[in-house]
């Protein structure tokens, strides 16, 4: 069963492409808070993320990813303050295992899912920026952050189990527990393109999740994790992230994605590059290559990397930089030909994110079997 799930715009939302996140500072993108006009920012404030909260529960979405970093609000303040403006919908945390010990990880969830009635998700954010994990002391090397990782699931996995020792490289635990085990334990999600990235994808989690690149080249990849998983003796769940522009015609919809390009200044655009240039992610190497030497196009088509994936998104937003664009019918069958090469979860936002979110459900997923 394929499951739909939003993100909570905690760096902020507006109609234009707003910056912010992964490593991008938080004021990229959008031209300012210009009252009066379509173009209005809307900042993250608690009441303004409750009515995206509401909006994907009203809407059937499964869940709703909240990121980490700098520029954004912390996700585990804010879905724990979300918890009680909303009854179904799941918290999928972005949380990164450099900066929290994983005994108390392993007792946060447990008390999350106790007082929200089991509705935590864990995405795991291993890190690529340098400045950013710099700025939270982390000077280790990738190779070394995703073996921390490894070491980190191992402890919190253990930890639910209870009375769970544990000596390595990075950790060194007594009779790691939490006062009761997480019911239901929290599924795991977890993204990395790099070859150390795999091996601990394959041995701990639940749920695979790639940024939206190219059909063939998400196969490419699930191909790996799944050889990878195989030869844990396990199998993987596989999502992809994705950015959705959606109307009743393709004309239409271009011409959202069109407007969104023009009000980018070309400045704010090289800015956001060479921040983005720093990354030692694989992932965000892989997504800035998508638009390689069509950052100055000014025809939104320009940057359509495949039929109705656009990369424009990326020019300002670090993580994930690409749009499924179309009318419904064509983005229906763009998600149709990522659930044939086994996507299962699609973790979707759209700009603004309360009124994407009704486009997506309404006009998409009636069409989907």
């Amino acid at each position: 069963m394929t499951a739909f799930h939003w993100f909570l715009p905690t760096t902020g939302d507006g109609r234009t492409l707003v910056g912010g996140g992964h490593g991008v500072p938080g004021g990229l993108g959008h031209p300012g808070d210009r009252a009066g006009t379509a173009n209005a920012f809307r900042p993250p404030t608690i009441d303004y993320l409750a009515q995206v909260a509401r909006t994907a529960e009203l809407l059937d979405y499964e869940g709703v990813l909240t990121p980490t970093g700098t520029w954004c609000e912390d996700a585990w303040l804010t879905t724990a303050a979300l918890v009680r403006e909303t009854s179904r919908l799941k918290f999928l945390v972005a949380f990164r295992p450099g900066s929290i010990e994983p005994t108390l990880a392993a007792q946060m969830a447990a008390t999350y899912q106790r007082l929200s009635g089991g509705r935590l998700l864990l995405n795991v954010v291993t890190g690529g920026e340098p400045a950013e994990q710099a700025r939270f002391g982390d000077r280790l090397t990738q190779e070394q952050r995703y073996a921390r990782t490894d070491e980190f699931l191992s402890v919190v996995r253990g930890a639910w189990n209870g009375g769970f020792d544990f000596t390595g490289e990075y950790y060194d635990v007594r009779d790691a527990r939490t006062r009761e085990a997480p019911d239901p334990v929290p599924e795991l999600y977890f993204g990395g393109s790099s070859p150390a990235a795999g091996p601990v994808a394959a041995k701990h989690v639940d749920v695979y999740l790639t940024w939206g690149e190219p059909v063939d080249l998400v196969a490419e990849k699930l191909d790996w994790i799944r050889g990878l998983a195989k030869e844990q003796g396990r199998e993987l769940r596989f999502g992809i992230r994705l950015h959705v522009i959606t109307r009743d015609t393709s004309e239409a919809a271009w011409a959202v994605a069109q407007q969104m390009l023009d009000e980018l200044d070309p400045a704010v655009v090289a800015q956001a590059q060479d921040t983005l240039g720093a990354s030692l992610s694989v992932g965000q190497q892989r997504m800035r290559a998508l638009h390689e030497g069509r950052r100055d196009a000014r025809d939104a088509h320009d940057l359509e990397v495949a039929p109705g994936l656009w990369a424009g998104v990326g020019l300002v937003r670090g993580g994930a930089g690409t749009a499924l664009v179309g009318s419904h019918r064509e983005v229906a069958e763009l998600v149709e030909q990522y659930r044939a090469i086994g996507i299962e979860e699609f973790v979707l936002s759209g700009y603004p994110h309360v009124e994407e979110a009704y486009w997506f459900a309404e006009g998409v997923r009636p069409l989907l079997g």
